[in-house]
């Protein structure tokens, strides 16, 4: 499978170039808010609604579309003109929890299903949508979901929409767990305790023609090791064995990684099983760095984000710093970048990690 086109909205920028331009001044979208709901002193990457609401007049101005279904628009807007919709083309949704928000305002149950439809009808897919809804790896699975499509001859290309949006709800859940950070995420970092959360919207379009494309999926895995319906596994059983398949399906050794772009929440045990999971795949001696310094972290969202950010960076040769990380916080070595570095970029590994024991691992090599 081979990537072409994408674009993604964040509280950095409104669209990819804005964005990339700013994580490589190191500037980060986390904000301190005194008051946030019926939460005080929260920090949260949140993008500004008039911003918003003023990019969507200007980019796509349709009607009848909540907030999340406008940041969603916003994304893939800028790759539409670029791209050739046809009766084969698959949408794809990757979302945690929708428009949940609208339950705050006693709407009816805001259906995944439906939220694909609109966004599928408003650019033009007549495919019916597929929804990919499993915590927080759900951005990097719907990669791997297209690829198998793909390759199935199911569909010849795929629009892989992502986005979640920061909400009272999702809130009081993480607060709940005693997982909100008191101050911006540390992801792998002595000090840290517990993530930020962010939203995020990004857009790709995907197809089996290698002509003009940007990067390719080489292979991909998903492994569930059913630890804990919230704690990651103390082995990193799921995320090593879905390392280790993608790897032997992109037929790369270890060494050959220059990237690890590493799902790094900031949370003592994520941080710590990730580490242990590098360890036994052999990947210690491979940079590694986590986005959730720049964007908190944006569930099912961060997958795609995050890999076409890394994409796009690796293709000027740029492989970003881990925002907020000083000193090492987890038994194994890994080799976290403290600065931005300048370099050939080959191959990449994009890892995710969620809720219930699910990980995705994914191997990607830059043209």
């Amino acid at each position: 499978m081979y990537f072409h086109h994408y674009n993604i909205v964040t509280p950095l920028g409104l669209d990819l170039p804005t964005t990339a331009h700013l994580v490589l001044r190191e500037q980060s979208g986390i904000a301190r808010y005194p008051i946030y709901g019926q939460l005080t002193n929260v920090y949260l990457s949140k993008i500004g609604d008039g911003a918003l609401e003023s990019k969507y007049q200007q980019l796509v101005g349709l009607e009848g579309f909540s907030r999340l279904e406008k940041m969603l628009l916003l994304a893939v807007a800028p790759i539409l003109r670029y791209i050739k919709i046809t009766p084969r083309t698959a949408l794809i949704l990757s979302t945690t929890k929708g428009n949940i928000s609208a339950l705050a305002k006693g709407n009816p149950t805001p259906l995944l299903s439906a939220t694909a439809q609109k966004i599928a009808n408003a650019i033009g897919i007549s495919t019916t949508p597929i929804v990919v809804s499993n915590a927080c790896v759900s951005g990097a699975m719907a990669l791997s979901v297209a690829d198998s499509l793909l390759k199935t001859d199911s569909y010849d290309s795929a629009v892989v929409l992502a986005g979640d949006e920061i909400s009272e709800f999702v809130l009081s859940g993480f607060q709940s767990f005693q997982a909100m950070s008191a101050k911006p995420c540390k992801p792998y970092d002595a000090t840290r305790d517990g993530i930020t959360l962010g939203e995020a919207t990004a857009a790709v379009y995907v197809s089996k023609e290698a002509q003009g494309a940007k990067a390719q999926l080489l292979g991909s895995s998903s492994i569930n090791d059913a630890n804990h319906i919230s704690g990651p596994s103390r082995t990193g059983e799921g995320l090593y064995l879905s390392v280790q398949n993608a790897l032997d399906e992109a037929k790369i050794d270890p060494k050959q990684i220059d990237l690890i772009n590493a799902h790094g929440t900031g949370t003592l045990y994520n941080d710590e099983m990730e580490s242990i999971a590098f360890m036994r795949a052999n990947l210690l001696s491979a940079p590694l760095n986590s986005y959730k310094g720049y964007f908190g972290h944006t569930l099912g969202t961060s997958g795609l984000l995050e890999t076409l950010l890394t994409i796009e960076l690796a293709h000027y040769k740029t492989l970003l710093k881990s925002l907020n990380f000083e000193t090492l916080g987890v038994s194994h070595p890994i080799n976290v970048l403290r600065e931005t570095q300048h370099k050939e970029v080959n191959y990449i590994l994009k890892t995710a990690s969620g809720f219930g024991g699910s990980n995705t691992a994914l191997v990607i090599k830059q043209l």
